[in-house]
């Protein structure tokens, strides 16, 4: 019986607190709109775009077996992802486009990835421009590829895609950060509005004095600035409806 209890008392909080929140409905809103304004400024003048762009080869030595090539290509990729990020290949890379950027800068801009069972490296480049970064992704394919086969003394990896002109930025873009900035303002606001009616632990109604104090109200004394307001209304609209009659 205790139980529940408990449960009826917890179920008519949840139930004050989302009236709460339904008359503040307003100022979430507005406090929801605003971050999303702050988010959208924020991107467009201080979140520089940075554009993905991607190129994969192929590892796949020519001088075993079909049947061993999967698992002698599957150890060779650590060693290609070292050499692709080397020193040599990304001093080329910058060299022979006229980039703005060392090598060491270039290296932090490029991931490697193996997908799993597979002899294909995806060579991917991040960089503020989209053209240049499909430029430097190829070029990185490009010279990694002839890099390898000179020191390693093997078949180069197979140059199976080119990179492509990416038409979106792989950072958060300005719809997606104002989504989010309306999100964060309006869960923000809610927190604050329900920590306030949790800290309110003032007696308002009746109801109030049953639920904390656990007594029952005998009467309700009105309050003395309504009845004044209220008989002061009430006597000018005496005296207006005498002077009108008269």
């Amino acid at each position: 019986m205790e139980r529940k209890y408990e449960n009826d008392e917890m179920q008519i909080d949840l139930i004050e607190i989302f009236y709460v929140l339904k008359s503040k409905i307003l100022a979430i809103l507005g406090v929801g709109l605003l971050f999303g304004v702050l988010a959208c400024a924020y991107t467009a003048f201080m979140v520089k775009p940075v554009y993905t762009s991607t190129s994969m080869v192929l590892v796949m030595p020519k001088e075993v077996s079909l049947s061993s090539s999967l698992q002698l290509g599957s150890q060779l990729t650590s060693d290609y992802s070292v050499l692709i990020t080397s020193r040599p290949v990304l001093s080329e890379v910058v060299d022979e486009l006229g980039l703005n950027i060392d090598y060491k800068a270039l290296k932090n801009a490029v991931s490697i990835m193996n997908p799993d069972g597979t002899r294909i490296l995806k060579l991917s480049v991040q960089y503020g421009d989209a053209k240049k970064a499909k430029e430097i992704a190829d070029k990185l394919a490009e010279v990694s590829s002839e890099y390898i086969g000179e020191q390693m003394e093997i078949t180069p990896p197979k140059i199976i895609e080119k990179g492509e002109i990416p038409t979106s930025r792989s950072n958060a873009g300005m719809s997606k950060m104002a989504m989010m900035g309306v999100l964060a303002g309006m869960v923000l606001c809610a927190g604050v509005v329900i920590l306030q009616s949790l800290l309110d632990d003032t007696i308002k109604t009746e109801e109030d004095i049953e639920k904390y104090l656990g007594i029952s109200s005998l009467s309700v004394i009105p309050d003395r600035k309504d009845y004044i307001n209220g008989t002061r209304k009430k006597s000018k609209r005496a005296d207006s409806g005498q002077h009108g009659s008269n």
